[in-house]
């Protein structure tokens, strides 16, 4: 029984990058020796087992066969005779299929330390083909290390068009999709993630819902750039993503805002980003031009950004509208954000306390709220004059 650290924890140390989490690789053992040593079996696809102490994953040395369609469609053979270069063989990239031992040596049948050194994402065979859900991997791990200087290698971007022919990418189940995706917008560098599924010609099989405003040069542009800034400030995927796409449709029309329904009816989205999407996409423009609306449709625009019953939202909103127009409108100050806050903090100035002891209620009560804001605001406006 012999064991190694495989994978990412290898590739993040010889890139002096922080390792947080390790996996291991057993090889010549088998099912029975591992629970008799004490380790926990937890893998369902393949044998998986948890260390009884450091309760990190040691994986039983294995090989695969494809036998259907999808990520999952592989028989998987384990035995004490499999070795360590057929493990790895099976890997998707050659920075990925590096082993060191206990001792301290480095195991690295396929290249991946100089193509770390090289900065290149390389496949380590053609059975890299085999599996759709590798497109969405390498184009993940493409944004994880752009900012590295890290390039595809030409012939790997040429392997994922053929596994995109296949139309397998659709087979994906958009759990998984989702989880790829939510990964590399917490990159460094997101939207190369995009990029290169654009490059593979994977985008309008994964994500049709923004395909064509994706590839139009424009709203790519403008996509980007808002994703790009909303980066430096937010680390979570949700904003950046819906960021993301009110930058790509800054420029559509209201038809248009149909795929962003049927995204977020398809995709496992949370609920909070379902609503920050379409918050985004549909308000924006408002807030855009919020310096020259009335008192009216600033207050409807108020109601609609929920600026009082959810600030750290309403806050959120605003930085990514700034993103999206500044983006779009070089070296323009976003003076619309301190209106916005400033116009929700006027209204939160209303006193119900007399209308409470005049014991007015229902419609007639929430209507003298209105109109004192509506009051309030219409002098903020005035006096901004």
């Amino acid at each position: 029984m012999e064991v190694y650290l495989v994978g990412g924890a290898v590739r993040d140390e010889l890139l002096g990058l922080p390792v947080t989490e390790r996996d291991w690789v057993v090889v010549g053992s088998s099912p029975e020796e591992m629970e008799a040593k004490g380790y926990k079996a937890v893998g369902k696809d393949f044998p998986v087992f948890l260390h009884p102490e450091s309760k990190e994953e040691y994986a039983l040395a294995r090989t695969e066969r494809k036998k259907g369609r999808g990520y999952k469609g592989f028989d998987i053979y384990t035995s004490p005779e499999v070795s360590l270069e057929e493990d790895l063989y099976r890997r998707d990239l050659t920075i990925n299929a590096i082993a060191l031992s206990n001792d301290g040596k480095l195991i690295d049948p396929y290249g991946g330390a100089h193509d770390i050194k090289s900065r290149i994402l390389r496949h380590v065979s053609n059975a890299f083909t085999e599996d759709p859900l590798r497109v969405l991997r390498t184009a993940r791990f493409a944004a994880k290390f752009h900012s590295l200087g890290f390039t595809l290698q030409h012939e790997t971007l040429l392997l994922m068009r053929s596994i995109v022919t296949t139309q397998e990418l659709k087979d994906l189940p958009l759990e998984r999709v989702w989880l790829e995706t939510s990964k590399a917008l917490q990159t460094d560098s997101p939207g190369e993630y995009f990029e290169v599924l654009k490059q593979s010609n994977a985008l309008a099989q994964v994500f049709p819902y923004f395909y064509y405003q994706f590839t139009d040069a424009t709203s790519s542009k403008l996509g980007l750039s808002a994703l790009n800034t909303i980066t430096e400030k937010y680390n979570d995927a949700d904003i950046r993503f819906a960021c993301f796409i009110g930058g790509l449709f800054f420029n559509e029309t209201e038809d248009e805002f149909e795929k962003i329904i049927q995204m977020t009816e398809a995709f496992p989205l949370s609920n909070a980003c379902k609503k920050l999407l379409t918050l985004t996409v549909n308000l924006q423009h408002a807030c855009h031009n919020s310096l020259k609306l009335n008192q009216d449709k600033l207050l409807e625009l108020l109601k609609k950004l929920d600026s009082k019953r959810n600030t750290e939202r309403f806050g959120i909103l605003l930085d990514i509208c700034e993103a999206i127009y500044t983006s779009a409108n070089k070296n323009q100050l976003y003076k619309q954000s301190a209106w916005l806050i400033k116009a929700a903090a006027e209204i939160e100035k209303v006193s119900i306390d007399t209308w409470i002891q005049e014991k007015v209620s229902g419609e007639k009560f929430a209507e003298n709220i209105k109109q004192a804001q509506l009051e309030l605001l219409r002098d903020l406006i005035n006096n901004r004059n």
